[in-house]
């Protein structure tokens, strides 16, 4: 369709596939994918070895195990950030499909692991979390169908994808996971809207928001336990969220000193979920903002690359990548200094985790398919009838 409005665009032939790759690439954003890897393996050394004594393995069991998975992780990034949009789109489809039906199957087969939410499949050398994958294909199918609403006689695109996330977020409801359930709503809420929603449905939107969260929380003891302890004035001390209070305010500017934090001897989840007040800890309010930068990078240059971008799918899917990695890191921060309730959400690239690791250098890896340079005039020379 493209190609029958603006004419055919220019492509070199003949240019192998990494010099392309490389040529094409925004290579600061993969910088600052590169360094959060490299965070998440120090943090790693520093909150891992308590919970590796406690189960009986050697001190850096849960290192290496991040180093593979993040060399998992690393892969699938390289070689789905070479693809082109209408191959990430198509294996996108393929993987949430078989996600979805990984997530359906949960009530039956998977497991909670003592934290009250069944979100799991125990592999027995391994978990998988099925809504960590869904995420990312979910994005590119729904910013799929709004794309295709815009064609002409297009089929009705973004009733489809409404309907669909719709059915996603309760069955994530139902699990409970309400962290990934506000997660995917928030992604196709920032599609929708720069596909062209209009403001009345955005707001009915914001507006429904609050009887769903009074009925999540009239008939769901795990949401209502923790949006009281949010709004409950005091802070236990000896609960997660105490803890990682206290450890934050001990880091200062420049931290308690390299192995000197406490913290971690205490929070069960400090590898994972509360892994930046470690951070905050040992290494000060110093490396909590230059992570906070590295996530602003990938963000905001997505962004202003994905505002050249020609193809609506594309500018869709890539915006929906980005705003969701963004949201996720600011969520998981955003928990630790008790800016928001409780929601059981990793650190992109930064906390342990599997299937957090690969899924998100998959979502990464699309977001860089995405954000690449390709042969086309600026958007705003094709509002000014500048490209022939």
């Amino acid at each position: 369709m493209t190609e029958m409005v603006y004419g055919s665009l220019p492509v070199q032939r003949g240019e192998p596939v990494l010099p392309k790759w490389w040529r094409t690439l925004d290579k600061w954003t993969l910088v600052a994918i590169l360094l959060l890897f490299g965070v998440g393996i120090l943090l790693g050394m520093a909150a891992s070895p308590p919970l590796a004594a406690k189960n009986g393995f050697s001190a850096f069991h849960y290192v290496q195990k991040q180093v593979i998975f993040g060399g998992m992780a690393l892969m699938a990034m390289l070689i789905t950030s070479m693809m082109s949009p209408t191959l990430v789109r198509r294996l996108a489809v393929i993987g949430f499909i078989i996600t979805f039906i990984a997530l359906l199957g949960l009530p039956f087969f998977g497991t909670d692991f003592g934290k009250g939410a069944v979100r799991w499949y125990s592999l027995g050398f391994a978990s998988l979390q099925p809504s960590e994958f869904l995420k990312p294909g979910f994005v590119v199918v729904a910013a799929w169908m709004m794309a295709a609403n815009e064609e002409i006689n297009g089929p009705p695109g973004r009733l489809w994808s409404f309907m669909l996330m719709v059915t996603i977020v309760i069955v994530l409801a139902l699990q409970p996971d309400f962290g990934q359930a506000c997660l995917i709503l928030f992604g196709w809420a920032v599609m929708y809207f720069i596909s062209g929603a209009p403001m009345l449905l955005i707001v009915g939107i914001i507006v429904s928001i609050y009887p769903a969260a009074r009925f999540a929380y009239n008939n769901s003891e795990h949401f209502a336990r923790r949006i009281d302890g949010f709004l409950d004035r005091s802070i236990d001390p000896t609960t997660q969220l105490g803890y990682a209070t206290n450890a934050i305010r001990e880091g200062g500017l420049y931290g308690v000193g390299v192995g000197e934090g406490q913290v971690k001897w205490s929070l069960p989840d400090a590898h994972t979920d509360f892994i930046i007040a470690v951070a905050a800890e040992e290494y000060g309010l110093l490396l909590v903002l230059a992570i906070i930068l590295l996530y602003a990078t990938i963000v905001v240059r997505s962004f202003f690359r994905l505002m050249r971008e020609r193809d609506p799918f594309t500018r869709l899917a890539g915006t929906g990548l980005a705003a969701m990695f963004g949201v996720q890191a600011f969520v998981n921060m955003g928990v630790a200094v008790r800016l928001l309730p409780a929601k059981g959400m990793t650190l992109p690239f930064v906390s342990y985790g599997g299937s957090s690791l690969i899924a998100g250098g998959i979502a990464v890896g699309m977001l860089l398919a995405f954000t690449r340079t390709r042969p086309q005039g600026e958007i705003g020379d094709i509002l000014r009838g500048r490209v022939r």
